[in-house]
């Protein structure tokens, strides 16, 4: 190369890294995250990366692509997954009260959390090679939601006005743990959580 001429690997611009997934590499993103909600589910937080690779018929190098740590993994999953829990707070089923359909939610809440386990607390953790904020941000837009629900709640006499919607939170995530790794934990979860939301209740108010 002749002196003073430039180079012309240059480093590619904010457009050309801005380029939409090819549809190919967007599929296999999506079945990789589609194995490792299975296998989290299934294993905890702490599932094989070689098995969800494995299992969405990628290879590891194609996971690494997409998502350099388990960390971010684990960010992509949890955050898809709140999101929609969210979505069902802000549209609840049509027919349902405001009453039943808090409990509804509280119900999805827990079969989140059954379906997730570890989730939360690994991303809370942080490893420092994703964002440590993540299980906070999602945790936040939780509460949002409840609370979107809970003011409905509140405003029709369905739920005694002392309740705090981190109190109902806090009580399903404890059931949860309690619950967790048997074989019958979803059910057994919202077993209990219909005994305890009769607490919850205003007085001859009757359960959903």
């Amino acid at each position: 190369m002749p002196e003073g001429s430039t180079s012309s690997a240059m480093p590619p611009s904010p457009a050309s890294r801005a380029r939409p997934m090819r549809a190919d590499a967007r599929r296999s993103r999506e079945r990789i995250l589609a194995a490792a909600a299975a296998a989290i589910a299934r294993d905890g937080a702490e599932a094989s990366l070689e098995e969800i690779a494995r299992r969405a018929g990628v290879g590891s190098a194609t996971l690494h692509r997409h998502f350099p740590s388990r960390q971010a993994l684990l960010e992509a999953v949890f955050r898809g997954k709140v999101e929609a829990l969210c979505a069902t707070a802000l549209r609840p089923a049509a027919g349902l009260d405001p009453g039943a359909a808090l409990v509804a939610w509280l119900r999805a809440v827990a079969a989140h959390a059954a379906a997730n386990r570890g989730l939360a607390v690994a991303l809370m953790r942080g490893s420092g090679d994703g964002d440590p904020s993540c299980g906070v941000t999602c945790h936040a837009m939780i509460l949002r939601a409840g609370e979107h629900l809970m003011t409905r709640a509140r405003q029709a006499g369905a739920v005694r006005p002392e309740i705090a919607v981190a109190d109902l939170l806090k009580l399903v995530n404890a059931i949860c743990l309690a619950t967790e790794g048997r074989p019958d934990a979803t059910a057994e979860a919202d077993r209990l959580l219909t005994l305890a939301v009769q607490g919850v209740r205003p007085a001859g108010t009757p359960a959903s």
